[in-house]
């Protein structure tokens, strides 16, 4: 007898890619991505930048993948199942930034989410020095949004930065070194509420507050709202949209994750707390 025929592809999966370094303790970037993505309903694709060997307590070596082979991996995916948006997240190097520059423009890729990773929670240095201006001229026009902490900011605009005030300034600096719109997180500011900003070209501030979940376990929370950005813009969101419904999931998983232990020092969200289904869209 023949197997009964396959019934006629009508649907496809929104589908987000991450740019990013692994993380052997699975907390932060394309583990943490990949948890998202699916947590939101999502297919998600890979195209690792570096392998890196980390825990919770700290990042203890980084080995960059060639540039022939992230291309190929970008290639690979947009050129087979497609892309929605992307969620770009550990560039190290100046070369590495350039080439991923290349890769969105070859195939016209407009939904990116830039989480310009610097430092790790642990205070690892994730980038080189000299890459810094290149993801600024190279990357900042080409994404969507761009989501630095606190920390990440005040090294690219080169003050200290301290209350409200500081980040609507530093977010206009980031506008003005060619960013179409950030987001700029406050988590790092002293109080009892996190107060985020987002800032786009002629439009007003909005201000994103809550309060604070007390919580050990915060490794990955960069890597995580900016995954979840890309994914609702995947799932048709519009940008405001897309950063209330990401600092929601993100919150939840916090709240989720908070009384875990994951290893001696920071531990990971719980990504997992409320899955959603794959979501379907019609086959194009």
């Amino acid at each position: 007898m023949h197997p009964p025929a396959s019934p006629t592809p009508r649907w496809q999966y929104p589908r987000v890619l991450s740019i990013a370094g692994s993380d052997s303790g699975g907390g932060a970037g394309v583990q943490a991505d990949l948890k998202t993505f699916a947590a939101l309903g999502c297919f998600g694709t890979t195209a690792i930048t570096a392998l890196t060997a980390q825990n919770t307590q700290g990042v203890r070596s980084i080995h960059a993948v060639p540039l022939d082979i992230l291309a190929d991996q970008i290639d690979a995916v947009a050129e087979d199942i497609g892309i929605d948006a992307v969620k770009i997240g550990m560039l190290h190097s100046a070369p590495t930034v350039e080439t991923v520059a290349a890769a969105l423009d070859r195939h016209a890729l407009h939904r990116v989410v830039l989480d310009p990773v610097m430092v790790a929670t642990s205070g690892a240095a994730l980038i080189d020095p000299q890459a810094v201006a290149t993801l600024v001229r190279e990357l900042f026009p080409r994404a969507l949004l761009v989501t630095p902490n606190l920390d990440e900011a005040a090294m690219l605009v080169e003050r200290p930065l301290r209350t409200e005030a500081d980040l609507e300034g530093a977010a206009r600096q980031l506008l003005a070194m060619g960013a179409r719109a950030v987001l700029l997180k406050g988590g790092h500011l002293a109080g009892d509420t996190v107060s985020d900003l987002l800032l786009a070209r002629d439009a007003a501030p909005q201000w994103f507050r809550a309060p604070r979940i007390a919580t050990p376990n915060t490794h990955g929370t960069g890597c995580t709202l900016s995954s979840a950005i890309a994914a609702s813009l995947a799932l048709g969101a519009d940008l405001p949209q897309a950063v209330a419904q990401a600092r929601e999931y993100v919150r939840g998983a916090l709240e989720a994750g908070a009384a875990v232990r994951t290893g001696a020092g920071s531990g990971p969200l719980n990504h997992a707390f409320a899955p959603r289904a794959m979501q379907l869209r019609p086959l194009a």
